[in-house]
């Protein structure tokens, strides 16, 4: 196994430590923020000592690489980009605190997905159409790595899916502005140009979105072991758990603890440094 040590700042003595404690045969730079100690063990005082110096610590098979891959799923709101879009609705109608409580009880795995979501939507009844443009416009914002890391795996050969348990009003715009293949995600009823705080057809929480993923991986061909999921909250749980490698990106415990990898401090690009 390889160790890979990543952070954004990365003290050599840290290293020497970390490599002292795995055993490492030598330490390889990746880049300024990511090194690769070779033929390394696992030690139970490794993920203490990482979690207090704030550096990411992965133990990677030898030899795994982007191309072994055939597709990346990942979820949208926390993941791919650096807001929850429906809190962020919610503050155009005065209701961002009752929503915003719900969405963290239901990504800390408090409540069930879907009638999380059927009582976020209602309390948005009367939301101008015209208001989602804005919230894209004004609030939407990548995560830090986000377009390197896609970039990376499309050139790699994957295939790029974003699977969310938001809204395809904003699913579509990434879609488009990233150049991602498929987008899932659920639909608002719309009446007179605004919303009626209902969704339209079967939502999509933590079974649709590994239902999604495993639709994708069989229309392309795949194989579990061929497929990579991203997600930070409880309803990712089942993606990850579809998929080959689970990555848990700034991620709540309950996924962090169920994932194959976790980043919890440096950029989604950290991902590339996974694979040789």
């Amino acid at each position: 196994m390889n160790l890979i040590i990543q952070g954004l700042d990365i003290e050599n003595s840290d290293l020497r430590a970390l490599a002292k404690l795995a055993q490492a045969s030598h330490i390889e730079r990746v880049t300024k923020q990511a090194f690769r100690l070779v033929n390394a063990r696992t030690h139970p005082d490794i993920p203490e000592y990482c979690a207090e110096v704030q550096l990411d610590y992965a133990f990677v098979p030898i030899g795994t690489k982007a191309t072994n891959f055939g597709l990346v799923a990942m979820d949208m709101d926390s993941t791919l980009i650096a807001i929850e879009s429906i809190d962020e609705m919610a503050g155009m109608c005065n209701v961002k605190p009752q929503v915003a409580e719900i969405t963290q009880s239901t990504m800390r795995g408090e409540i069930d997905f879907a009638e999380s979501l059927i009582r976020r939507t209602a309390l948005m009844e009367g939301l101008p159409q015209e208001a989602l443009q804005k919230v894209y416009d004004e609030k939407v914002k990548l995560n830090p790595g986000a377009e390197k890391m896609l970039q990376h795996m499309q050139m790699a050969g994957l295939k790029t899916m974003v699977i969310s348990g938001g809204y395809t009003f904003f699913t579509d715009k990434i879609k488009a502005k990233l150049g991602l293949d498929f987008a899932f995600a659920n639909t608002l009823e719309v009446k007179d140009k605004k919303l009626t705080g209902q969704v339209v057809g079967k939502i999509i929480g933590a079974e649709g979105k590994a239902e999604a993923l495993k639709r994708i991986q069989d229309e392309l061909g795949l194989r579990k072991e061929q497929v990579i999921a991203i997600g930070d909250g409880a309803n990712d749980l089942r993606m990850l758990e579809s998929a080959g490698i689970g990555i848990a990106y700034h991620a709540k415990p309950i996924l962090r603890e169920k994932s194959t990898y976790s980043i919890n401090f440096v950029g989604l690009d950290g991902i590339i440094n996974l694979f040789e």
